[in-house]
């Protein structure tokens, strides 16, 4: 019944992460810090585990002179997040009265 389900977005941190992330082209670090009400510990954690996964792409760069991180989700991290989505939905509309 949960299969489907991926283990790379049971932390509530990682599934708002890849909810933010998988509608908009990019965010930066502070943006998204403060989206989910994060520290940077526990955001840069979490980013860590989804590139590695190969979810999450970061790029660092400078704004002026002051440094900018942002994040963009992957093909491959739309993908995994759209069928655990999909699996989500499947495991809610199951009809539990056989």
């Amino acid at each position: 019944m949960i299969e489907g389900l991926n283990k790379a977005f049971e932390s509530r941190v990682r599934l708002g992460i890849m909810a933010v992330l998988t509608v908009h082209d990019h965010v930066d670090h502070g943006t998204l810090k403060e989206l989910l009400n994060v520290t940077d510990g526990n955001l840069a954690s979490h980013i860590a585990a989804l590139v590695a996964a190969r979810y999450v792409q970061v790029r660092k760069r400078f704004v002026g002179k002051r440094p900018n991180t942002r994040y963009m989700v992957t093909a491959t991290g739309t993908k995994a997040f759209t069928d655990h989505l999909s699996a989500m939905e499947e495991l809610l509309k199951r009809d539990l009265r056989r």
